[in-house]
């Protein structure tokens, strides 16, 4: 199995900017009355790009705490996700393939889940360093509950990205990382296996 690849310092920290976002997401849900329950899709399949290697490492602390058995499988799932993602993407289509960490509708690894994957679901928004917004509608289920309303209660994102761009800086100070900006579906970050950090680093 693989051993933790973070100071616990810094996945301590993680830990809390994702309890925070947690927090900031059911609040608005709450005022919403939104809830995945009982909900035909499953956002699982939805295309992610993430950029961060603080959760790509995040995400191997998760995955090295199931069995050899269990990792396995995810694994092979996470192998036929990259090969019919890429048939689509040659065709010119979005990927719509179950996320391999999914387990009968549930993420098996759930508490070390992404950010993407703890904001997706209801409005929210975001300033770029350039001063642009960007908003994000929620998704189908969501846009379907607010339509009509005059005012839509909504996440701001904006803070909780530069803590989370802050926490990746300080970690690739730390360990020396030398890799290009990554861009990777979560099915990459399984295949790939943890991030290899240089020798001195953490």
């Amino acid at each position: 199995m693989t051993k933790s690849i973070l100071q616990p310092e810094i996945s301590s920290k993680l830990a809390d900017l994702y309890r925070r976002m947690e927090e900031a997401y059911d609040l608005v849900a709450s005022e919403l009355s939104f809830t995945c329950g009982g909900c035909p899709d499953n956002c699982c399949d939805s295309y992610f790009l993430h950029h961060t290697v603080i959760e790509w490492a995040y995400l191997w602390e998760g995955l090295s705490k199931l069995s050899g058995k269990e990792l396995e499988k995810i694994r092979a799932k996470a192998d036929d996700y990259l090969e019919k993602s890429r048939l689509s993407l040659t065709r010119g289509e979005r990927p719509a393939e179950m996320c391999p960490a999914n387990e009968n509708g549930l993420c098996s690894i759930y508490h070390y889940r992404l950010m993407i994957c703890r904001m997706h679901g209801v409005p929210s928004s975001f300033t770029k360093p350039d001063g642009g917004r960007m908003n994000f509608p929620g998704c189908f289920r969501c846009q379907q509950l607010v339509s009509g309303r005059e005012e839509v209660p909504e996440v701001e994102r904006t803070i909780m990205y530069r803590e989370l761009a802050f926490l990746e800086k300080d970690l690739l100070l730390a360990i020396r990382f030398r890799g290009p900006r990554i861009k990777m579906t979560i099915a990459e970050m399984i295949v790939h296996g943890p991030p290899q950090f240089q020798t001195g680093g953490m």
